[in-house]
């Protein structure tokens, strides 16, 4: 795993992913932390979390995506369905849903430059150190990235 500090959906504007990785919930909100950025200034990812059925928890391990074309540049932002609800303390973080999801990015994007956040280990609660493993392992062999969220890092 390699890993990058900056703003993930910044490197993905400047062509350094082909591909970003985000986790979500089955709730259809994307409310807070990356997710929220990502409804905001990508809705057309949002408009892909909201075409699957809202509070459906067999979308558990599930992607939804969307293509996204800014600035000349293409790229795929893939809504993973990692956790069922936001709700609550503690983890809220499935980890057979964070390996499926891993799963299907690796079969639908093969050989592009894949990054994501700390999927699982913000918001959600998870541990990142049993993640990691799991990304490692659903990932190998493709070009895949940790960003660990620094604003303005390099400017």
């Amino acid at each position: 795993m390699k890993t990058l500090s900056g703003d993930l959906l910044q490197l993905a504007l400047d062509g350094t992913f082909d591909v970003i990785v985000h986790g979500c919930n089955c709730q259809c909100q994307m409310g807070k932390g990356i997710a929220l950025s990502i409804k905001r200034m990508f809705p057309e990812a949002f408009a892909a979390d909201q075409s699957t059925p809202k509070g459906d928890v067999s979308k558990l391990g599930t992607i939804s995506v969307a293509e996204v074309n800014r600035h000349g540049r293409n790229f795929f932002i893939v809504n993973g369905y990692t956790q069922d609800h936001w709700r609550g303390v503690g983890n809220k973080a499935d980890y057979a849903a964070i390996r499926l999801v891993m799963k299907a990015v690796k079969s639908r994007f093969p050989g592009k430059r894949i990054g994501y956040p700390k999927i699982g280990a913000g918001l959600a609660g998870g541990d990142w150190a049993r993640i990691v493993p799991i990304i490692e392992e659903e990932l190998d062999g493709e070009d895949h990235c940790f960003v660990e969220f620094v604003p303005d890092a390099g400017t």
